[in-house]
């Protein structure tokens, strides 16, 4: 027997934001980021629509982007003090995910941060409040997820918290939010979303649910991602509807080892300075953790599929050509989009150092520990191939690099 699960109403299209008029409660709290909901008048929105429905109102703003543990045990405790009925989250993907820890904390306030981490072993929630997403950022798709990510900046690493608990109740997907996104920040979302896509379509976990959603947000996001990062308005508005399907295929898929080491480098070069982007991180490891995982022949099949659907081949081309194919696409884009092809030359604008953005002896130092811990990932357990210790050093290293996956 499998799960599919999904927040009970998704309003989507322009205007969805109104949707809050219609929840019913006593006290709402809105987490949010730093500024931009505010400044371009979202915040302001989303409180008063909430007080149209006679909504009590308090706001958690600052959330910083990936939120530290300490974050969520703050907002936690504004909770525990406000006693919100609905816990309204707004913006990209950290105050989203955030907020669904900060929920769990406040729901069971002698909860660990351990115990959230404990994979899909979360307590009944909604026992004193329901969750509703807005999201603003096209690419984590956390307003229809089971999924948090949370930083832990003591250990350097990012901790996914996956239980279909914390799957919201509520999901807003208004592209008005999306059209204020920075050009970076549309490329690396957008390439978040093609992984969750693809990792969704070769995952163990996927089933026939879950398959139409992978392939159709790939299709969508290969039509539409380029030119949303050059500014078409109306491909932007599509490309939020891309990540979102994305999503919940993700969410009921599962994903696999790309997220596992995007997680576990995010934040393990912090001490220098250097944090790579999620998103980035993704676009860049996506063609190794292809190329590794097409040593499987049942990956190696579905990555063909994807390829057919995307029309990078003849049809009558093998399998390892279209993998090929798919692989030269993905760096493509890439390229389209600004984002580098490794680890090494991550960041070179910002810190021109001859090894770029993560020093070559800090990387290769860590990097027995940063495997331990991909290996160890929630995602990792539903990739298409498992990788020994020794193959994830050297995946990893290709992914530093910009080498060959031979292995």
């Amino acid at each position: 027997m499998m799960r599919f699960t999904l927040p009970r109403d998704l309003y989507h299209g322009e205007g969805a934001m109104e949707a809050l008029k219609t929840l019913k409660g006593k006290r709402a709290m809105i987490c949010v980021g730093g500024g931009s909901m505010k400044r371009f008048g979202f915040l302001q929105k989303a409180e008063d629509y909430l007080k149209e429905a006679g909504f009590e109102v308090k706001l958690y703003e600052g959330i910083e982007s990936d939120p530290s543990v300490t974050t969520v045990m703050k907002g936690a405790q504004a909770m525990e003090e406000f006693q919100p009925d609905w816990i309204v989250a707004i913006g990209g993907g950290s105050p989203i995910d955030a907020a669904k820890a900060m929920w769990i904390k406040y729901e069971y306030p002698e909860t660990t941060f351990a115990d959230m981490c404990k994979v899909f072993g979360l307590p009944k929630l909604r026992q004193k409040a329901h969750f509703c997403a807005i999201s603003s950022t096209s690419g984590t798709a956390t307003e229809v997820t089971a999924f948090s990510i949370i930083t832990d900046y003591d250990k350097g690493i990012k901790y996914p918290i996956a239980d279909f608990e914390i799957t919201p109740d509520v999901a807003i997907v208004d592209p008005e939010l999306a059209q204020t996104m920075p050009k970076k920040l549309v490329a690396h979302t957008g390439m978040d979303a093609l992984t969750h896509a693809i990792e969704a379509y070769v995952s163990t976990a996927n089933c026939n649910y879950t398959d139409a959603l992978a392939i159709h947000a790939i299709e969508l996001i290969q039509a539409n991602l380029i030119k949303s990062y050059n500014g078409d308005k109306q491909a932007r508005a599509t490309m939020h509807d891309a990540q979102c399907l994305a999503g919940m295929a993700f969410s009921n898929a599962l994903l696999g080892i790309v997220h596992s080491m995007a997680h576990k480098t995010g934040a393990a070069f912090a001490d220098y300075g250097a944090h790579i982007i999620h998103g980035a991180a993704n676009a860049m490891y996506l063609p190794k953790v292809i190329a590794f995982n097409a040593k499987d022949e049942t990956a190696k099949k579905r990555y063909g599929v994807i390829a057919d659907y995307m029309h990078l081949t003849d049809k009558d081309a093998s399998d390892d050509e279209k993998v090929a194919a798919l692989i030269k696409y993905i760096r493509g884009m890439n390229d389209e989009l600004n984002i580098p092809h490794c680890i090494k030359n991550y960041g070179k604008d910002s810190y021109p150092t001859e090894q770029g953005f993560v020093p070559e002896d800090v990387f290769l130092e860590r990097l027995p520990q940063i495997a331990a811990n991909a290996i160890l990932d929630a995602c990792t357990g539903s990739n298409p191939r498992q990788p020994s210790q020794e193959e994830m050093e050297k995946l990893l290293k290709c992914c530093y690099y910009d080498t060959e996956v031979d292995f």
